[in-house]
Order: C-alpha cells, then structure tokens, then sequence
C-alpha cells in the first residue's frame, strides 16, 4: 500500500495506539482499534457492491461518528467520496449526482426522503435501520465480520468536493490521496500537532477545511471531538467537556460564539486548554481577532488563506496577528506564491494582480468541466516572465487563482477581490447566476433580477438581490419561493424592489451591478 494515503495513517494510528480515543461525539467514544474495525466493516461492504474501479459515492449525512467511518471507509477502497452537505436541497443533490455519476449514496434516515424524492436508482446505505430492503450500518456492524484487505495508491483520485464555480453551477474538485496526506502533513507541521491535541470537529466535512481535520487527527494519533454548532452555549460546553485544544474555525462561528444576545461567556480560565485557534473560508477581522484573544487567553491564531483548486497558499503567524490583522499572510511550506500582472510580469509591492500558486498541495483539476479547469491550472510558462525555467520541466502546473492580490514591502500578502463575481458568505462561496437562475425560473413576475454581495464584517458578504416587476412582490413570498429550491446560506438576506434595473453603457443586456452597489450603499 502507499505511504500517501490516508488508510496508511488509520492502520498506523491502530496498531501504535490502539486503545487510545480516536473520536468522540457527547457520550459516544471510539478507539483507533475501534475505529479501524468499524472501519473495515463497511469497507468489506462496499467492495462486495463490486463496482467499477474510481466509482463516485455520495456522503449525505448528519454530523456523528457514522459519518467520520463512512468517511473513511469510502477513502479505504478504490472509489471515490462525494461529500453532500445536508444544507442542499434535492434539486442541488440530483445535480451533483448526475454531474459524477454517483453509484452509491449512504445516508441517514432523516435525509433518505430527498434520496428517495429524486428516485435515486443506484445503492442506498443508510446509517440507521429503516427496513425497506435498505442496508444500514447497524446491520453491516453486526454480520460483517470476515477479514478486509485494500491496496490504495496515493495517486488515485479520492475525494470530488463541490462548490459552485465560474459558470454557476457546481463544480467538482478531484482531490488525489496524496493530496490528502500532504495537506494533513503541512497543516501538523505549521501548527505543531501533537498526540496529546484534541482537535474540535466543528466544521462540516464538505470541503478540504473540514476533512483535514480528521485526517490531521489520524496523523498525530491526535482524538477528534465532534460538533455541531447550534447555540453559543452548547458550542462552549463542547470546548469545557471535551477539552479541547486546538479550534478550526470559519469566520462566521467566531461571530455566531460572541453573540452577546444569546449567551454569556463562562470564565476565560475554562479555556486555559485552548492553544491553537486556525481560521480559514473568510476574513477574519480586528474586533473577531480581540474577542478570541480576550476569551482564549493562551491561544494562538492562525489565519489561513486556501483556494478551491489547492489545498491552501498562505497562513499569517500568530506573531503578525496583531501587527497587519488584513494580511493573509506569506506561503505556506512547499509553495511558491507570485503576483503577476495583465502582462505576465511580476508586480511591484503594493500593486495588485493575480496570485499564481506554484508548488505543492495543487488538486487535480474540475470534474467534467475542460473549460474551468484550462482557467485555473494553468502551465509554469505563464511565470517565464519571473523565474528562470532553463532545464526544468515545461509541463508543471500551476493555479491562476482568480484572486486578486498585492504584496507589501516584507513580503506579505493582502486579499483586495475575486476576479469573478463569486460571493463568499459564512464561509460558502455562492453564486449570483445560481439565484438568479431559481428566481427566473420559478417566480415569474420577476421582469430583471441581480443578485451580489455586498460586505458584512460578521459574514464576510451578505447576499443582495434588487429586481424589478410590473409592482412590488411581498419579500415573504420571494423567500418562501427561494427556500424551495436553494440551500439556506443562498437565500438573500437583503431583497429589494426597483422599478427598474441600470444597465451596463457598453452592453444593455447586462445589469449594471456597480451601480447598484453604490446607490444601495449610500442608503
């Protein structure tokens, strides 16, 4: 078996401390022995699916122990995991699942109905027993028990993660194996991991963010404790009971736990065991980064700056927190970064243009879609201009990234935008095309609509959407419509009439979006 694959980890984690806990999850505990049985056993179950070699299998589960071993699982045989967060409507789940052929979807009981709503016609594991000839976990745990034998090689695909891309529909990402561990390498590396970490499994493991922190786990021999971020002060009680130590964050969970409206903080004392706090998926600001340091007073803050089309590019060191709070920070180990202007040439400190990614931790490219993978993963010769490429290979790629960027004096990098429209929000990115394209469909006394972001220092963006129509449309009535068909981070937050939309000077079918921008913003 590979060295670069995160099954490696697991059977290492097992046999050095098998006794050790691996997962917890409120009362629910798991050994690394426990885990790899459990582990094993529905691996055993999906190889006897016999399906072909790199079939994709859908992941449409709540946050709980079950999910972290179906994760792993699926990483343990040659197929490949498409995460599915719960957040997506059918809609969205039927589009990813025609999109990658998925031939193979565990899920829980409460999401089986949209499994079953869209007629799903391949497998269906289920973690809970809900009969209906549908396999659970609860069986698989209790009949399969015959010895489990995988060879997994680093450089397969093994992970398709999706987020929505240039064009407006979900794009997947292929992440290989040695992805995986590489990034799970890196981030032990900077942040200094240990055996004795206890690292909080608060994110949601739809993304590489979240993931990593599971295999950083198995890498460290470190105990993952999971949970689900409801109230402020179910979210503390996880940090007290658990003891954790190290705290992955988006943006948006540091202004959801210093929500002074509903809850009151415990004694900053009980959190003495709190070390490491990473934050990625958005801007962090000034007043986030006091709180933390007020409430966390022996924490150090990482802020981390990744891309969809690799692992991660910056991190800013605790030390410089303080010091440029709106820097992301300089590359992280193995990676080169640049910033190249319209003409390939390197740009002057201070001058915007384009972050070119150049090194390790790149992913493979957009499932299915040429045309998006030719704009970001881009051939080295596009940096011929900076660095001397005689003798090296001409065939290394390197990530466009599409953000826009200046570096200062000392090296360090500030985020100015996106060169597409995309709109980060809690840590998702959306898509205007995407909402746009419900509201088009499904209400239409809507003549014009523009959908955009527009900044919220709590959320990084809020999702704005301006229309016109023959007379103004109750907002209740636009939301109740949307919820139908987007996931609940997609729903504007801000809905606004207008008799009638400006249009672009040099193109009248295109809707000036700036203009609105600027108007809204002086209201």
């Amino acid at each position: 078996m590979s060295i670069n694959c995160i099954r490696n980890l697991l059977e290492n984690a097992a046999l050095s401390h098998p006794d050790k806990i691996a997962l917890t999850h409120g009362d629910q505990k798991l050994t690394f022995n426990e885990l790899l049985t459990r582990v094993n056993q529905v691996g055993l179950y999906l190889q006897e699916l016999d399906l072909p070699k790199d079939a994709r299998v859908g992941l449409y589960t709540k946050k709980d122990i079950s999910q972290v071993i179906a994760i792993l699982a699926i990483l343990s045989t040659d197929y490949i995991l498409v995460p599915l967060t719960r957040l997506l409507k059918p809609e969205q789940v039927q589009y990813i699942i025609d999109d990658c052929e998925i031939q193979c979807v565990i899920t829980d009981k409460m999401k089986l109905e949209s499994i079953e709503e869209i007629n799903f016609s391949g497998h269906i594991i289920s973690i809970e027993t809900v009969g209906k000839d549908i396999p659970s976990f609860e069986e698989i745990f209790k009949y399969y028990n015959k010895p489990f034998h995988c060879d997994i090689n680093g450089h397969n695909n093994a992970v398709i993660t999706y987020s929505f891309g240039l064009t407006g529909t979900p794009k997947g990402i292929v992440i290989s194996h040695r992805n995986l561990i590489d990034s799970a390498r890196v981030v032990s590396q900077y942040l200094d991991l240990n055996e004795s970490d206890v690292i909080s499994g608060l994110l949601i493991f739809n993304l590489d963010y979240g993931l990593n922190q599971i295999f950083c786990a198995l890498l460290n021999k470190a105990t993952l404790a999971l949970h689900r971020f409801i109230l402020p002060g179910d979210f503390f009680n996880h940090l007290i009971n658990d003891n954790v130590t190290v705290l992955p964050l988006m943006p948006v969970n540091i202004s959801q736990m210093f929500d002074e409206d509903l809850y009151v903080l415990p004694t900053n004392e009980l959190f003495d065991k709190v070390r490491i706090i990473t934050s990625s998926g958005g801007n962090v600001t000034e007043t986030m980064i006091d709180e933390c340091a007020k409430t966390f007073k022996n924490a150090q803050f990482y802020s981390m700056h990744g891309l969809t089309e690799a692992f991660r590019s910056t991190y800013l060191a605790p030390s410089q927190i303080k010091i440029r709070p709106y820097s992301i920070g300089k590359a992280i180990p193995d990676v080169e970064l640049y910033v190249i202007n319209e003409d390939g040439q390197e740009c002057a400190p201070r001058e915007v243009g384009e972050l070119i990614h150049r090194g390790g931790y790149i992913y493979r490219g957009f499932w299915n879609a040429p045309k998006e993978t030719a704009e970001r993963f881009k051939s080295v010769q596009i940096l011929k201009n900076i660095v001397d490429l005689n003798g090296q290979l001409a065939d290394e790629t390197v990530v466009a990234t599409g953000d826009y960027v200046y570096k200062d004096e000392e090296g360090y990098f500030y985020f100015v935008d996106r060169r597409d429209d995309m709109i980060k929000t809690s840590g998702f990115r959306v898509s205007p095309f995407e909402v746009e394209s419900v509201v088009e469909k499904n209400l239409p006394q809507i003549r014009q609509c523009a959908v955009f972001g527009m900044d919220n220092p709590h959320i990084e963006e809020e999702i704005v959407m301006v229309y016109s129509a023959e007379s103004e449309l109750s907002e209740k009535e636009i939301t109740f419509e949307l919820k139908k068909h987007l996931a609940s981070y997609m729903i504007p937050s801000r809905i606004v009439y207008r008799k009638s939309l400006p249009l672009v000077q040099s193109d009248q079918n295109k809707i000036n979006k700036e203009e609105l921008k600027r108007g809204l913003a002086g209201e």
